[in-house]
């Protein structure tokens, strides 16, 4: 995996994290409010309801005092009866809040509440006995009941129910505290969040940052080597020009000087023959047809070698190695180098392009030896292998310093290698001769046709 490839993966992760990070926060942050809020209604409904129901209980035993006393005091039947009718209702509306109130009780209120229950039994059960009084009893005992009966027993109720409100109240505060527990949980759990957020965050920044930063100096490095690239490459074209306008030059000095001046003197030479062809000197007339026939030829083996040094037409026919062997023979005759050339496995099936590249690295570099590696033995080497072509070729000269000595040969060799996706690699040192060596790529063939050579 790449190093782009990698950041890429460490920021998709960090950020995807973050957003993680920040959806939990706000959907337990919600989730809590909700529980917070919920939990707040009904603790306050439910203080609500208890306190309604004990206040109604507290109502109704106060009012019951009223009515016992009432009652008692009446001297007229009809009167006292409607307050004992209205005592009855208060006892059942009592009576009905107690059931109400028993069902809102948790255990730590079940106690007072059995208490209370049971002193309003014996509250009743001390009154029943009143309810048969005449009104004379009622006269005589009715006060000295209600001083000894029924206003302490009454005050006894009521502070019953104080203690239950009092415990309904610290059920209250302790609804209070749950829910401060709950926000304090909440507060600890949104800091921790926050925090790591704001850590994670500060790396993803610190890690941006970075990479930022490494990508400018690296975006300024390729931009440096893409104007060095330029200036090398209007350097390159100028030389190109340059190597163009020689070449053309030493083809039109060829053809002057050589096939020139060859038909010139075969011009002169025709005249000559008509000469004596009008003269009817046949001896000298056979003479000068061959020595015209003679510069004819020459100029014909002129004009062809010139021909195969361009594009020899036996890299099409006959394939790459007697290319290759031809071009040795011919150096060799030229220069008097002696050079060898060793094929093992080259197929004649090869793509055009391969073979041009191939045979013009060899005719650069045999041309580098006799200009200027001023060399006297010359092996060149040629090798397929699976999926690859192999070119060595290693001269005995006087070497150079690779590094800095870089010709127009050696560029125009590179740029025709890495076009095809190869690599070219030059070992040379003053006075230890030079080696080329060529790996170019090859698509495997079903059959391939092969020559060996030796």
């Amino acid at each position: 995996m790449t190093s782009g490839a990698n950041s890429r993966l460490v920021l998709t992760a960090g950020f995807g994290g973050l957003l993680l990070l920040l959806a939990f926060a706000g959907i337990y942050g919600l989730q809590t409010l909700q529980q917070i809020e919920s939990s707040n209604d009904s603790i306050r409904g439910d203080f609500l309801l208890r306190t309604r129901v004990l206040e109604r209980i507290r109502g109704d035993v106060y009012v019951s005092g009223t009515y016992v006393r009432d009652y008692l005091l009446e001297p007229e039947s009809g009167k006292a009866e409607g307050h004992r009718f209205s005592l009855l209702e208060t006892r059942e509306d009592i009576e009905d809040a107690m059931k109400q109130y028993r069902g809102l009780l948790n255990e730590q209120e079940a106690r007072p509440l059995r208490d209370l229950a049971e002193t309003l039994a014996v509250y009743w059960k001390v009154m029943e006995p009143v309810f048969q009084w005449n009104a004379e009893e009622r006269r005589k005992m009715g006060y000295i009941f209600l001083r000894d009966e029924v206003f302490p027993r009454r005050q006894t109720m009521l502070g019953i129910a104080d203690q239950i409100r009092d415990i309904n109240e610290s059920q209250l505060d302790e609804g209070k505290r749950k829910v401060a527990s709950i926000f304090a949980q909440l507060r600890r759990r949104l800091i921790a969040t926050v925090a790591l957020t704001i850590g994670l965050g500060l790396v993803l920044a610190g890690f941006s940052f970075r990479k930022i930063v490494s990508l400018e100096s690296e975006t300024a490095r390729h931009y440096e080597e893409i104007l060095t690239a330029r200036a090398e490459l209007k350097q390159l074209s100028a030389r190109l020009v340059k190597a163009q306008e020689d070449e053309r030059r030493s083809i039109s000095r060829e053809l002057h000087d050589e096939v020139g001046q060859a038909l010139t003197g075969v011009l002169v030479e025709m005249a000559n023959l008509s000469t004596l062809i009008r003269n009817r000197d046949l001896a000298d007339v056979e003479h000068k047809a061959g020595e015209i026939k003679k510069e004819i030829e020459n100029s014909i083996s002129v004009v062809r070698d010139m021909a195969l040094l361009l594009r020899p037409s036996m890299l099409d026919d006959l394939g790459l190695v007697p290319a290759l062997e031809w071009q040795a023979r011919e150096v060799s005759k030229r220069t008097g180098l002696w050079v060898s050339v060793s094929a093992e496995g080259v197929s004649e099936d090869l793509p055009e392009e391969h073979k041009t590249c191939v045979y013009r690295i060899v005719q650069e570099a045999l041309h580098n030896s006799v200009q200027h590696a001023e060399a006297r033995h010359v092996k060149v080497s040629v090798e397929q292998e699976k999926g690859r072509l192999r070119l060595s070729i290693e001269d005995d000269g006087k070497g150079f310093r690779v590094e800095r000595e870089r010709g127009m040969g050696l560029l125009g060799m590179q740029e025709r290698v890495e076009y095809l996706g190869g690599e070219l690699a030059v070992d040379s040192a003053p006075g230890q001769g030079t080696t080329l060596r060529v790996t170019l790529p090859v698509a495997p063939m079903a059959a391939p046709a092969v020559r060996e050579h030796a």
